[in-house]
């Protein structure tokens, strides 16, 4: 049995071009918001404050991004907790987990590489958080680490 794995995990320079492009689409929308991307491990990979994006969504968009290394869409989570009454008391318990909408999974190739999520305080918004399909996170192949 080897003792090393090989792993894909998210570029500093890609989740910096999705938060950027989050960016251009939160100002464009009007929504001043905090845009995180972290790896496949919930470290922080790249994040950005916009002036006047609320002090609490800083935390928020953090946890919005970790829960999505679940594999889902935070709005898709919470839709799966509540099908089990102990998961929906449970889950939400958890330290940095968000159950809430505007997170999601970045998946190359088959495998979750780092989630992506915005939070502006105003959760009735359109989420500007980078999703995998956007055109700046094709632009070339993750390195491998």
């Amino acid at each position: 049995m080897p003792n090393v794995i090989e792993k894909n995990s998210i570029s500093s320079e890609l989740a910096q071009r999705m938060v950027d492009a989050a960016l251009v689409k939160a100002k464009a929308i009007g929504v001043p918001e905090n845009v995180a991307v972290v790896d496949d491990g919930g470290n922080l990979k790249a994040f950005a404050r916009m002036d006047g994006a609320p002090i609490l969504s800083i935390e928020i968009s953090q946890h919005k991004a970790y829960t999505a290394l679940f594999g889902f869409a935070t709005q898709d989570f919470f839709k799966f907790i509540q099908t089990d009454p102990s998961l929906l008391v449970g889950i939400p318990q958890l330290a940095r987990v968000a159950a809430y909408g505007g997170g999601f999974p970045i998946e190359i190739d088959g495998a979750i590489v780092g989630p992506s999520a915005s939070a502006a305080g105003q959760f009735r918004t359109i989420s500007t958080a980078p999703r995998p399909d956007s055109p700046s996170s094709r632009d070339e192949p993750l390195p491998q680490e």
